[in-house]
């Protein structure tokens, strides 16, 4: 498709709308990073800047992918996920960026949108990177608001929004929607990768294999889905600030806990997590890994403009997939 991007003289009135007339927008930049919403900064005629989030279909690079009907991760993108997310974490003590104006009516020339505060560029990913001593107190206190998150209970299992609304399902324990979305990933890898068709019963027995270890469990938390220190930002005060949580759900924490465990690396006990069940955790790592195959290889076939490091993340966890099956 092609794409075209906001240019200043698209937010000609929303920036009269919410900062007034008398403001005046000098730049626009259009952050890199973002695969399912634009994600821009603005500076205004007064020195200050603020974030605004933009879902619409040229912002959105992921093509369609086969969808289990219970899984709380699918779709999860747009508008009224953010904000009812928003709300959630904020309530249950999470820093996250302030939100200062929202609009679900399709209006706005680019799509649905939202303004937030511009908690600056700096990501706790690359802080570990540049100073790991400077990022201790940004992993406690990041620790202390994902045990918030976890400890934070659920009534069922699935997006925010379905929960509430009473149309979520329940007619599966969660570990058997993550075995069916893993064994899903797994039909559309083995297409595209011979290396995982000539493994694919294998995979899929070692899927069945892990989900045969897990015990029955109904105790969920509030998961981000997909928290890595890429969606941590750390203000200039050492304060961290969570991002990129439309994914939000109620949900088995191990699903969190295989992806910090996965992103953070040496620095995941910094975190000080909460005790997890060893079974679930290891059958939630391993459907990762298969998604993280399958994800990356279907983004590559698209426009999106970081092709070759999505392939690279798929070769990757090849590599992880076949290692973690016994020889013939």
């Amino acid at each position: 498709m092609q794409r075209t991007f906001l240019v200043p003289d698209d937010l000609h009135d929303l920036v009269r709308d919410h900062f007034g007339a008398a403001r005046r927008l000098t730049s626009l930049d259009r952050l890199t990073g973002g695969s399912k919403k634009g994600v821009y900064r603005l500076r205004l005629d007064d020195a200050t800047t603020t974030i605004l989030y933009v879902w619409a279909a040229g912002e959105n690079y992921w093509p369609p992918s086969p969808v289990v009907p219970d899984d709380p991760f699918t779709d999860a993108s747009g508008a009224e996920l953010f904000a009812v997310n928003h709300a959630a974490l904020t309530d249950a003590g999470v820093r996250t960026p302030r939100l200062y104006a929202l609009d679900r009516a399709g209006q706005f020339p680019g799509g649905d949108f939202a303004l937030v505060e511009d908690v600056g560029a700096r990501t706790l990913e690359a802080l570990l990177a540049d100073d790991p001593d400077a990022a201790a107190g940004p992993l406690t206190a990041l620790g202390t608001a994902i045990r918030r998150m976890h400890t934070t209970p659920g009534p069922h299992y699935g997006k925010l929004t379905a929960v509430a609304s009473g149309s979520a399902s329940q007619r599966r324990r969660p570990e058997d929607v993550i075995v069916a979305r893993a064994l899903g990933h797994l039909d559309t890898a083995a297409a595209r990768d011979d290396r995982i068709a000539a493994a694919q019963d294998r995979i899929a027995d070692h899927v069945r294999e892990l989900r045969g270890a897990v015990r029955p469990r109904q105790a969920y938390g509030l998961v981000h889905g997909e928290l890595g220190p890429d969606h941590v930002f750390v203000t200039p005060s050492g304060e961290p600030v969570m991002i990129d949580f439309e994914g939000l759900a109620w949900f088995d924490v191990e699903w969190d806990h295989a992806w910090l465990r996965m992103r953070f690396g040496d620095a995941y006990p910094s975190l000080h997590p909460v005790d997890v069940d060893p079974a679930r955790l290891a059958l939630y790592r391993y459907a990762q890994t298969i998604s993280l195959i399958e994800g990356p290889q279907r983004i590559a076939t698209t426009d999106f403009p970081h092709r070759d490091w999505m392939l690279a993340l798929a070769e990757w966890n090849i590599t992880k997939a076949l290692a973690e099956l016994r020889p013939h």
